[in-house]
């Protein structure tokens, strides 16, 4: 039990150092702006860059494996969305927005440092598949229900420009893609440019934790909290548990690509859920608390599914 927490504990220490730095006015609120722009747009594309042009995309990108994860995301997806229009009554555009929270992992500022310190740097295969698609996949799914859901929804030509500005226009889906022109063409960069690329990679999430707990000091809670409850028990304990279902006993999965699976959908709601909510002017207030409730959270649920997959 000591030795899994201390697998967590660090990360979120980096967390709530940037927090405190932010609320004790040591640190201020518009450097966490600057910090994230810089691990968004610069640091962490860097870093898929490279795991992704050095990746063995044979050995790692497969069906089995994308569908354990993102089977559990869109069932989540469907399952917030559902309970928001109808258990607490939100309007369609609302409810969509709702539950993007719950499809949303933090995969990049949390899952990559948690799932290398938990499995070694090994098991950033894995993830890294998962994280290729993961924008994409999730903004594709949420932008296309929104518009089909609100009463002034876009006509399908123009969603599919809004889908496409969407996930074309951001960083990481740039050094995605950068990284995987490189890898199918086999293409030779300078040694030095690997090195820079590296230095870069290096200073991602450290930097990124940090500026996460820097700008969760902006979020409140919500005053609906069941409704947030239910994202948190949706992204936290749900996804998880289907998605190793999904990898024992309907894929078989290795054990170690179905920790890798499991934890990565153990992680608590993305930032990119409040974007989401902002974006379309709803349910902001709800995904901001799901995003500060949700980080604290995952201190315990990842600690605890960490026991979990250590037992398999």
């Amino acid at each position: 039990m000591i030795e899994i927490f201390s697998v967590v504990l660090p990360v979120f220490l980096v967390v709530g150092a940037g927090y405190g730095a932010v609320y004790f006015n040591l640190f201020r609120d518009e450097y966490a702006d600057a910090l994230m722009k810089f691990t968004q747009n610069f640091a962490i594309p860097c870093l898929l860059f490279g795991a992704i042009a050095r990746l063995d995309l044979a050995t790692v990108f497969k069906p089995e494996l994308l569908g354990s994860f993102y089977t559990g995301s869109a069932l989540c997806f469907l399952l917030c969305t559902l309970g928001a229009k109808y258990i607490f009554k939100r309007r369609a555009g609302e409810a969509v927005a709702v539950g993007f929270c719950a499809l949303f992992a933090n995969s990049v500022l949390l899952g990559f440092p948690i799932i290398e310190r938990a499995f070694g740097t090994e098991a950033l295969g894995p993830i890294t598949a998962i994280v290729a698609i993961h924008a994409p996949f999730c903004y594709l799914l949420g932008i296309t229900t929104m518009e089909f859901a609100r009463a002034d929804g876009r006509a399908l030509p123009e969603t599919a420009k809004v889908v496409a500005k969407a996930m074309f226009s951001n960083a990481l889906m740039i050094g995605l893609l950068l990284g995987f022109i490189v890898n199918l063409t086999g293409l030779s960069l300078p040694e030095g440019l690997w090195a820079a690329t590296d230095m870069m990679a290096r200073a991602a999430l450290p930097a990124a934790l940090f500026g996460l707990g820097a700008v969760l000091v902006r979020y409140g809670v919500a005053p609906n909290i069941g409704e947030t409850t239910m994202i948190l028990v949706l992204r936290l304990v749900i996804h998880p548990s289907i998605a190793l279902f999904m990898a024992t006993q309907v894929f078989a999965l290795s054990t170690e690509v179905t920790r890798v699976v499991v934890l990565t959908a153990a992680m608590s709601p993305g930032i990119n859920t409040y974007v989401f909510a902002n974006m379309y002017d709803r349910a902001k207030a709800t995904a901001a608390s799901g995003v500060l409730l949700g980080t604290i959270g995952a201190v315990f649920s990842v600690t605890v599914w960490l026991i979990i997959l250590r037992a398999l």
